[in-house]
């Protein structure tokens, strides 16, 4: 399943007249993104915004509007349910927005949305948005616009700050995704490396990485074997103190593994351009184009 969205994402809203589901449909609405159902149970029948049906499942919902993604903003006790029933509904995209989903509730949802064949992002994450087509989640719309760079991360507001960089420096972006800072998600760095790789309209890729497990390492390992185009990276979290968790679920140094420096070392040893501050990465980017 890919990670690119486009004009044929048909989505469904899991939480839709909840506080954060209504405000951000509206928003992906604004955007362009086909909301074509929103799931609240209980509230089946209703209308949101006078366009958009409501139904009580998940199930309901894509046998009458055919939608093919789904977006959770559901509350942390509720979120793993929420990724069974997309699953089993047959949605092949799996958006979850939520922070706090526990982790133990993560071993049990990611293997079994892998077994569906879905494809899952998140949870604890921002969503994704391809540039003047499609939006998915809660990156803002009017910070972006087309252009030839990939970007890939595990944080939301790092995310907004080097993809607006980007906008401001004329380049812009093919999709941004925020894969999350959980230890247990559904998309890694690697696959959205290999499919930024696959893609003809990315010319470059931004990796933007932080403190915490091995990802980052595993991640420029992959780069310097499987791809050819420029990749540019930061890690946040440089001056964090060990074992001291920060911001993110995953982001923890623990017995000297998962350091700033750590990571870093191995974007360099990887032939990874690295910005020593966020707003470096458009001056890499800008070289590398």
């Amino acid at each position: 399943m890919s990670i690119f969205i486009d004009q044929s994402t048909k989505l469904v809203v899991q939480g839709i007249t909840g506080r954060d589901g209504s405000f951000h449909a509206k928003q992906m609405m604004e955007y362009g993104t086909d909301v074509v159902a929103g799931v609240t149970p209980g509230k089946g029948g209703q209308m949101f915004e006078g366009r958009v049906p409501i139904f009580n499942t998940v199930e309901e919902a894509v046998r009458e509007t055919g939608a093919n993604t789904s977006v959770i903003y559901v509350p942390p006790p509720f979120a793993a349910d929420a990724m069974f029933e997309a699953a089993d509904a047959g949605v092949s995209f799996i958006v979850c927005i939520t922070e706090g989903v526990p982790v133990l509730d993560m071993t049990r949802v990611r293997p079994y949305v892998l077994d569906k064949g879905a494809r899952l992002l998140g949870p604890n994450c921002p969503g994704l948005l391809s540039a003047g087509k499609s939006k998915v989640g809660i990156i803002p719309g009017h910070i972006t616009q087309p252009g030839p760079v990939g970007l890939v991360s595990k944080s939301g507001t790092l995310t907004y700050e080097v993809v607006y960089k980007l906008k401001g420096a004329g380049i812009g972006t093919t999709t941004c995704v925020g894969i999350g800072g959980d230890p247990i998600n559904g998309t890694s760095f690697i696959d959205c490396l290999a499919a930024f790789e696959a893609d003809p309209d990315t010319q470059a890729i931004v990796m933007l990485g932080e403190i915490g497990g091995t990802d980052e390492q595993e991640a420029a390992r992959y780069i310097k074997e499987h791809v050819t185009k420029p990749v540019v990276g930061f890690i946040a979290g440089q001056t964090a103190p060990p074992g001291r968790r920060m911001g993110h679920a995953g982001a923890i140094i623990s017995g000297g593994a998962g350091t700033a420096e750590e990571k870093i070392t191995a974007f360099r040893d990887n032939g990874i351009a690295v910005a020593t501050r966020p707003l470096d990465v458009v001056g890499l980017i800008q070289e590398a184009l």
